[in-house]
């Protein structure tokens, strides 16, 4: 005989279940992930159950999960053949919101040893979730252990559920949604599949919709790389990111300080590079395989936005929503450890095969610059994974700041670069010379944001980064052909005068010896910093530069001596050839605003050439 009674939940309660369905969740279809997971809770519950030993109830039932719709009946139901309930509990389970069966069955284990956590699932709130989307809730169940009667408990959610005895149950649990109104989509079937396959693929039972099963890729994260062929990572890598093979895996599981099971994949393009918009996370958050957050912004770093993969942490506190893990402290503590692991990973992969990385770096490099300039916690590790071509090596040929330092003289503690559009131009540097001449080493920097990037980094392995235009680098006076001091002071004074605000200070070099002239740093800025600055400020009212650098020239220059002589007995054809050479500096320093100014000056420079020659 049934027997029905009617309970009243307690006023604290019906405060919790008013939250649950009116402001916990923000995305209504979150109740059938919520309910999944429930369900693939009961059947891990009874799997244990079964392993320990324990007498069950029907045990060659299959270990699954049931999903059906019926349009009609405005109807969504969800059955798995899990560990069940029986009277007491599925009042205790059902009737105190947030309460944890879990803590329960953990407490009640006979010699206290725990299992596994991730055969651990929490019935809480999130059962709660199908009161957003209906009006009346059916839960009908029949425990795992033998003899037990089935039991029913319905509820409308407005403060009151009853309980009754339910005859023919099978073992496990059906919850039975009779739909709101504004909600029948939920009774559609192409409307549940795809919520089923974006947020259940990768439940550890069978999930099947009528007798479709759903979940047909299996998650690889939580298996042992040994069992996991090429093929399944390339296909579970095309599940993830569409198409095409990964060119790096990263597969790792860490226990501490949280339990982690995770894979990334590095795809083979930059979506980016390729000129498509800003590229958006493609790593997932998982907890226990159930998908909590999609494309996470918060999970890893932005600039390793670039990944595919799955991360997937069991520490995550279930028994609260799900969506509010965005906001948890635990997300940064899984952000540094998966970031960690991954800048360790390509750092061993370079040293593995720096060909390889050296392809990668090409593709991705801009994403390490990124970091560099926005993680402070990382900056070494991503410094480490920097490449550069050098002055010390083959053209096509790069290096990592850690190889440069071994080649570095016994008493250099700077790490030289010079910035510049290619290698080519920067060997033809007149700010090269000095090193080339020494025999030291600089890095060329042919991206334009490396400047930035150094600004943020400043020194590798305790060497400061310098960039070759501001280093302190002379070379040691020679005698030979060339201007006096007497002449120099001379000439620098009457070439000051000609260029007048176009410079600042006019001075003999130090570290010049096939050039006439360069441009020398003022302020602190490099070249590549300066014209950074002129395209943003000739963006601004007023456009221009608004700056002038210092003049150095090398009194031992053909050129320089021969202008020196020139000026006394032409001083008009001197002048346009000071301006020229001045002209060329900045042409050096890749400043020139207006190269039609400098084409009209060279038509000058060649007709009074010419014209001098017909005297």
């Amino acid at each position: 005989m049934s027997q029905t009674e009617k309970y009243e939940f307690k006023a604290e309660i019906r405060q919790l279940l008013d939250i649950v369905i009116n402001s916990l969740y923000t995305d209504k279809e979150i109740f059938i992930r919520e309910l999944v997971s429930n369900a693939s809770d009961a059947l891990e519950k009874l799997r244990f159950k079964k392993a320990s030993g324990e007498s069950i109830h029907d045990p060659e039932l299959e270990l699954k999960v049931v999903v059906e719709v019926d349009k009609e009946q405005k109807t969504i139901s969800f059955a798995d053949t899990g560990i069940g309930m029986n009277r007491e509990e599925i009042i205790t389970n059902l009737g105190t919101i947030a309460h944890s069966g879990s803590k329960n069955f953990l407490s009640q284990l006979a010699d206290g040893q725990k299992p596994d956590a991730s055969l651990i699932g929490q019935f809480g709130v999130g059962f709660y979730s199908a009161f957003m989307v209906a009006d009346r809730v059916e839960v009908s169940s029949r425990s795992y252990r033998e003899g037990e009667p089935g039991v029913l408990w319905t509820s409308d959610g407005s403060g009151a559920y009853e309980v009754s005895t339910q005859e023919g149950l099978v073992r496990g649990t059906k919850i039975v949604l009779h739909l709101k109104e504004e909600h029948t989509e939920f009774a559609e079937d192409y409307r549940v599949d795809s919520i089923l396959k974006k947020h259940s693929s990768f439940v550890p039972f069978p999930v099947y919709r009528g007798d479709k099963k759903i979940n047909e890729v299996q998650a690889l994260w939580v298996r042992s790389k040994n069992e996991i062929t090429e093929e399944d990572y390339e296909k579970f890598f095309q599940h993830l990111h569409g198409f095409g093979k990964p060119r790096y895996r990263l597969h790792f599981s860490a226990d501490a300080p949280l339990m982690i099971h995770s894979i990334l994949f590095v795809p083979e393009s930059n979506m980016e590079k390729m000129g498509l918009s800003r590229q958006e996370s493609q790593v997932n958050l998982y907890c226990k395989r159930v998908l909590i957050e999609p494309n996470s912004k918060k999970l890893l770093p932005e600039y390793l936005r670039f990944l595919t993969g799955v991360v997937d942490s069991e520490d995550l506190p279930l028994n609260i929503s799900r969506e509010s893990m965005q906001d948890s402290a635990l997300l940064a503590k899984i952000n540094k450890v998966v970031t960690s692991k991954l800048l360790k990973f390509l750092n061993d992969e370079a040293s593995k095969d720096p060909e390889k990385y050296q392809n990668f770096f090409g593709e991705f490099g801009r994403y390490i610059r990124e970091g560099i300039v926005q993680d402070y916690t990382h900056r070494e590790s991503l410094a480490k994974l920097l490449r550069y071509e050098s002055s010390a090596l083959d053209a096509g040929v790069t290096t990592s700041l850690e190889d440069y330092i071994t080649r570095m003289k016994s008493d250099q503690t700077e790490i030289y670069y010079l910035n510049g559009p290619d290698r080519q131009t920067i060997e033809k540097s007149p700010y090269f010379e000095a090193f080339q001449k020494k025999g030291l080493e600089v890095l060329f920097f042919t991206d334009p944001t490396d400047e930035f990037v150094m600004d943020h980094l400043t020194e590798f392995k305790e060497k400061k980064m310098v960039s070759a235009e501001k280093a302190d680098i002379s070379l040691d006076e020679e005698s030979g052909t060339g201007l006096t001091k007497d002449q120099v002071k001379g000439f620098v004074k009457w070439l000051k005068e000609v260029l007048g605000d176009q410079v600042g200070e006019v001075r003999a070099s130090t570290r010049l010896v096939g050039s006439p002239c360069l441009l020398a740093n003022k302020d602190g800025m490099t070249s590549g910093m300066r014209q950074f600055m002129k395209a943003v400020k000739s963006s601004m009212p007023g456009g221009g530069m608004g700056e002038t650098s210092d003049l150095e020239i090398n009194p031992a220059h053909e050129i320089i001596v021969k202008l020196d002589s020139m000026r006394s007995r032409d001083n008009s054809t001197a002048t346009l050839v000071a301006h020229q050479i001045l002209e060329n500096a900045k042409a050096a320093a890749g400043l020139i605003e207006d190269p039609r100014t400098m084409v009209e000056r060279l038509n000058q420079l060649v007709s009074a050439l010419l014209n001098s020659s017909k005297s």
